[in-house]
């Protein structure tokens, strides 16, 4: 495997989402922050624009998911106007 600029970004959105999750199960990272949320969507983001350029479905129907999920959790807390603060 040639290792491409998007390649590189999928892993870079791997990294995001690992990260996210791992903090979380940590306890270093909220989940009612708005920086989990964020992790999630750039990482999801990143891996979607790599799956332009490689395709695989089942990877992009997850990774949309991820991605709308995360952008839903985003705007409720920003709606609710409840713990803004990224950490």
């Amino acid at each position: 495997m040639t290792l491409t600029p998007y390649n590189i970004l999928g892993i870079l959105g791997v990294i995001f989402i690992l990260a996210a999750y791992l903090a979380l199960q940590l306890e270093r990272l909220d989940p009612k922050f708005a920086l989990y949320s964020v992790l999630n969507a750039i990482g999801a983001a990143l891996i979607l624009l790599s799956l332009y350029f490689d395709f695989n479905l089942s990877a992009m129907l997850i990774e949309s998911a991820w991605l709308v999920i995360s952008i839903l959790g985003f705007s409720r807390r920003c709606l609710r106007g409840n713990r803004w603060d990224l950490i």
